[in-house]
């Protein structure tokens, strides 16, 4: 197969959306390059790609929240030029977008979360009615085959269900137009497995009766087994239009990470493999080469058959002085393995221990006690769980060794501004001072402060979530050499990121999670942003033989 699938294009009159030739750039990074894009009505389209392909992306200009550079776009008939084109525009044409963050309130019942999207009916004097609100939202409910009262809080709701309860509220205004096209953002990343088959079993019905659909997601399997065309992105462009196909989930995935890569892939393992031809049961591959076993006093973090939450049956050991990274798609369970070890997650069963740097093992804790025994914890939401935004810099950094700068007449604040300036400088943050706002840093020394906070406990184990998100190119390589020289100076590491690339540039070698469970780990050669893709975007795929560690 060619790098780039030309099967016969959809006739026009079938087509009604198309997107041609769309660019966008972000300063001196080119996001998308002439990509192209065709759905054709009644059908479910996947749109896949690798991270930083450039999906989300096109979704945002499709909405309006970016305008496109150069390129059209086409709806129902009636084109734009990108800088013609906004929000306004894609809403009268019958676009209609359910992201993964799917804008509900929980605490409102579903007939509330529908009227502060499309108004509240009123009578005379502006009074609700209440009972016509609730009649008009228990038909919607009917005709989208959602088994549930208006008067039900949304949060009472499963996930799926929450899930098609924001469809229904997205296609409310216009209730069976068939012209509608519906564009669903990861809908099944934060589902477990049966409500991801609800929810899809809902969309194929949506496109039977003429619903037109467009789903990003990067669970190949689901999408296989849903959608009817294909649209692959690759940095930016098109490479693969796949229409009315039914193409093998190695055949994607070749697609998203490049011919040439495909065959670095050993196929000796199973010939055919990666053609689709002969599925392999994963009690049928080789076993990888098992990684070498640690000297028990190395072991700084162990982790025994973990299950909890979205984790299943984790094991992993990490050693004094390494990088270790955690690769997976959202869902997998990243960062639910590092709130777990942290102890902010209590497991459901199996066993965390963690040596601090006197070489005494703690068992499993809460969060204090980690502290207690070394472990350090940067999260993923910087904002909302890792900063006080309205104190100053020194306050940021303080609040976790606040103890020290006691004394018995209170605070010393002359010691604790010195300690602070000395951090500022150590890990170069640029501010005016250390009693600066901390909102009056940039995101990337946002990031520097909150590192420094824990590394001046001297962690024995530090954790760290997207520990480069939102962050500029500099200030990325400063974050880089700073984690790098804690783990010099014998500081483990373990880092989850959605970024392949950092984790290869990062890391020593990585585990990848699957659905909670640890499917393969990486080192040396085969520790590359292209072959981590394969790893968790394929389901299927037989771990090469020089893989470290044997797939659980």
């Amino acid at each position: 197969m060619t790098e780039t699938a030309s099967p016969k294009a959809p006739a026009a009159t079938d087509v009604v959306l198309r997107v041609a030739g769309l660019t966008k750039r972000f300063g001196a990074t080119l996001a998308l390059d002439k990509a192209d894009l065709a759905l054709r009505h009644g059908t479910v389209h996947a749109l896949v790609g690798g991270n930083g392909c450039g999906k989300s992306t096109t979704i945002k200009v499709l909405a309006g929240v970016h305008r496109g550079d150069e390129g059209r776009i086409e709806v129902a008939g009636t084109a734009w030029d990108v800088d013609a084109y906004d929000p306004r525009a894609g809403r009268a044409a019958g676009l209609r977008f359910v992201h993964q963050d799917l804008g509900l309130f929980p605490q409102l019942s579903i007939a509330e979360n529908f009227a502060f999207d499309a108004g509240y009916p009123t009578g005379p004097g502006g009074r609700v009615q209440w009972r016509n609100l609730h009649r008009r939202v228990a038909e919607l409910l009917t005709t989208y085959e959602i088994d549930a009262d208006p008067r039900t809080p949304v949060g009472a709701l499963r996930p799926a269900q929450r899930t098609l309860v924001a469809i229904c509220r997205a296609l409310q205004d216009q209730e069976g137009d068939e012209r509608l096209i519906l564009i669903l953002d990861e809908p099944t990343a934060t589902l477990p497995q049966h409500e991801s088959d609800v929810l899809l079993e809902a969309v194929r019905r949506r496109a039977d009766q003429g619903q037109t659909v467009m789903m990003v997601s990067h669970r190949m399997p689901e999408v296989l087994s849903v959608c009817d065309d294909f649209t692959v992105f690759r940095d930016g462009r098109t490479v693969a239009a796949l229409v009315g196909q039914r193409p093998t989930e190695h055949e994607l995935v070749r697609h998203m990470t490049g011919a040439a890569l495909a065959r670095t892939i050993d196929e000796s393992v199973v010939p055919g493999a990666l053609d689709g031809d002969t599925p392999v049961p994963a009690d049928d591959r080789p076993a990888a080469e098992p990684a070498t076993a640690a000297a028990d006093d190395d072991v700084v973090l162990r982790v025994q058959d973990l299950h909890g939450g979205p984790l299943r049956g984790v094991d992993l050991e990490l050693r004094r002085g390494e990088i270790v990274g955690v690769a997976g798609l959202v869902g997998s369970g990243r960062s639910s393995l590092l709130r777990t070890i942290f102890g902010e997650h209590r497991p459901a069963s199996g066993r965390v221990t963690v040596r601090d740097a006197a070489g005494r093992v703690h068992a499993d804790g809460d969060p204090r006690t980690r502290m207690e025994a070394g472990v350090a914890m940067v999260p993923e939401d910087r904002a909302g769980e890792a900063a006080f935004a309205e104190l100053t810099i020194r306050d940021n950094l303080s609040v976790t060794v606040r103890r020290k700068y006691w004394r018995l007449w209170g605070m010393s604040q002359r010691q604790e501004r010195a300690d602070a300036a000395d951090l500022v400088a150590r890990y170069g943050v640029r501010a005016a001072s250390a009693d600066a706002p901390f909102t009056s840093l940039s995101g990337g020394n946002q990031q520097k402060v909150v590192l420094a906070r824990w590394l001046q406990r001297q962690p024995s184990l530090l954790l760290l979530d997207e520990p480069t998100q939102g962050v500029d190119v500099m200030s990325r390589a400063d974050i880089y050499r700073t984690v790098q020289e804690a783990a010099a100076g014998g500081c483990t590491v373990l880092v989850a990121s959605s970024d392949l690339l950092e984790l290869c540039s990062l890391c020593e070698r990585v585990i990848v999670l699957q659905d909670g469970r640890v499917a393969a780990h990486v080192s040396g050669a085969q520790l590359t942003p292209d072959h981590l893709t394969v790893l968790t975007q394929s389901t299927t795929e037989p771990p090469s033989p020089t893989l470290q560690g044997a797939s659980r």
